[in-house]
């Protein structure tokens, strides 16, 4: 829709009045003239007085005026002031909260002028203005109720700690449940607090030349512990060395994200498979498990924030972690796919631009 719009605009009529128009006026005065020349014969002809002589030629020319103005006066109202009060109605409208407004274009498409295009650009004003409404209202609705499950558990457990007969067994329960949510509480903050400044771009890249597949065995490393408690098999197919220009905090991010989402979706005994290849063009790294995999809905929604399709994970996660890979690498210029059947698994690949250079162990 933008994309044809665009199009459309870049044919602008820059005048909002036809050149035809002063053709047009120009035969209608040289018709009035005729007629007035017609009239003056005919008073010679018929040896009226000078009195009406006079009246005849002054009435038919104020009659022209009249009609003149009267139509000038319909042109101006019909392609200034009536698009322009719509306007006025729709700012009103806006400015009192509602983003539902839509002034319509004067012109089709192919036919567009000046007016137009700022009535066009105020629909896509107020549709943007709109859809952060909406967003900001989602994120203080999903947040509070991000914080609220993890403080409740808190509220509970220090409650029941303070009873004096609690055995110990339950007193480090309460007191493990209470580091979990504190935990929880911590990450969800750390996230929001990446994710807005990401957004507003206060954190830019800072892109340097490091070894990708260094970085790759250290992220994996990290989940070592991870996936030998769920018994599952890791299985890492990665260059000798790839050298690429990129931030490596923020990709770092990008790979813990995923293999955390990968072991955590992923049941014990199954098979996780970490993928780095790479050619003139582009570096991809693929993160394969044989988890449960993702429904179509997921699909369309999965990089929304807060958003988790499988809830009974909702405890080991805060929905936010695919809406920081995916704006990580729109600011690096990367991008991100995923394959995924139901029961089956999953397999998320990055690819990043062709600033790279593979080397190999001897050099």
């Amino acid at each position: 829709m933008r994309s044809s719009v665009s199009k459309a605009k870049s044919a602008v009529r820059q005048s909002h009045f036809p050149g035809i128009l002063c053709v047009v006026y120009f035969l209608a005065l040289l018709l009035m003239s005729g007629i007035h020349t017609g009239l003056v014969i005919l008073i010679n002809s018929q040896k009226w007085n000078d009195v009406v002589a006079t009246i005849i030629p002054t009435v038919y020319w104020a009659l022209v005026a009249i009609g003149l103005t009267l139509y000038a006066r319909w042109q101006i109202k019909r392609s200034y002031e009536e698009p322009m009060h719509r306007l006025a109605k729709a700012t009103a409208k806006v400015a009192q909260g509602d983003f539902s407004v839509y002034v319509p274009p004067l012109h089709t498409a192919d036919k567009l002028d000046y007016l137009d295009v700022m009535i066009l650009d105020f629909n896509t004003m107020v549709e943007e203005l709109g859809s952060i409404e909406t967003l900001k209202t989602d994120f203080f609705s999903n947040v509070s109720h991000e914080m609220k499950t993890p403080l409740a558990v808190i509220q509970n457990c220090a409650q029941l700690l303070q009873k004096e007969d609690i055995a110990e067994e339950k007193r480090r329960e309460y007191t493990d449940s209470i580091l979990q949510s504190t935990r929880k509480l911590s990450n969800l903050i750390t996230n929001i607090l990446k994710l807005n400044k990401l957004e507003k771009q206060t954190i830019r890249p800072v892109p340097e030349r490091y070894d990708l597949c260094q970085q790759l065995c250290d992220c994996a490393l990290q989940f070592e512990d991870a996936w030998e408690n769920k018994e599952l098999e890791f299985v890492a197919n990665l260059e000798d060395r790839v050298m690429i220009e990129a931030d490596p905090g923020l990709m770092e991010l990008v790979w813990t994200n995923l293999l955390s989402n990968a072991i955590k979706f992923t049941p014990a005994g199954g098979t996780i498979t970490l993928t780095q290849t790479s050619d003139e063009k582009e570096v991809a790294v693929s993160v394969s498990d044989t988890g449960c995999g993702i429904d179509e809905e997921t699909m369309r929604h999965m990089y929304d924030k807060f958003y988790q399709g499988d809830t009974s994970h909702s405890t080991e996660g805060n929905g936010l972690g695919l809406a920081l890979v995916q704006r990580i690498l729109q600011l690096s210029d990367g991008t991100i796919t995923v394959k995924s059947c139901v029961g089956q698994g999953s397999t998320f690949t990055v690819r990043l631009p062709a600033s790279i250079h593979r080397e190999e162990t001897n050099q």
